[in-house]
């Protein structure tokens, strides 16, 4: 991957050099600039919501969640492992709250105690809830776009609701199809 990266930017700075030679080094320095913007924004939202997670941690708000959860979550991953299903359970909640890499040791906990327990169709559940991510609060995107000047951030709310809503039921669908298959052969 890291060779079609720089691949491709081989190839645009030396398509720059030859259609605009004098703009280059100002375009170069300019798009490091903005690199740079974009980074600490991120980083100052990465730390509030991390802070406001534990937060709920701390107060217990984030178990209470996850205990609302938990009993969908044991029909979804088909596990009675208590720990495992906390585990998923709060992974699931903080990823639900927009909440930002909070939820990863939790996930990454969640699939280690599902691979020991050798059920590998939880460790797939866990992995597709989390690549389509079903977000109340995209504060990721509209943190990026407050960064980027938007003059309303927030309009993504409702697009993002629905298209993470869409994803992660046709992913929860396709992981029930496929496992089952999976199964059938074996």
């Amino acid at each position: 991957m890291n060779g079609i990266f720089a691949a491709v930017f081989l190839l645009s700075a030396a398509m720059f050099l030859i259609f605009d030679p004098e703009g280059f080094l100002p375009a170069l320095l300019s798009g490091g600039e903005k690199a740079a913007t974009l980074s600490l924004s991120l980083l100052a939202v990465y730390c509030v919501w991390l802070g406001f997670f534990k937060v709920l941690e701390r107060s217990g708000l984030a178990g209470k969640l996850s205990r609302a959860a938990t009993p969908l979550a044991r029909r979804l991953f088909k596990t009675d492992d208590k720990d495992a299903v906390y585990l998923a359970s709060c992974n699931l909640s903080a990823n639900f709250l927009g909440l930002p890499g909070a939820p990863t040791p939790l996930g990454v906990k969640a699939v280690e105690k599902f691979c020991a327990a050798k059920n590998h169709y939880a460790a797939d559940m866990l992995f597709v809830l989390n690549a389509t991510s079903l977000q109340l609060l995209p504060t990721t995107v509209i943190a990026l776009r407050l960064a980027a000047g938007s003059s309303s951030p927030s309009d993504i709310f409702l697009p993002t609701l629905l298209a993470t809503l869409f994803s992660t039921v046709l992913g929860v669908l396709l992981v029930m199809i496929f496992c089952r298959k999976r199964k059938a052969r074996k």
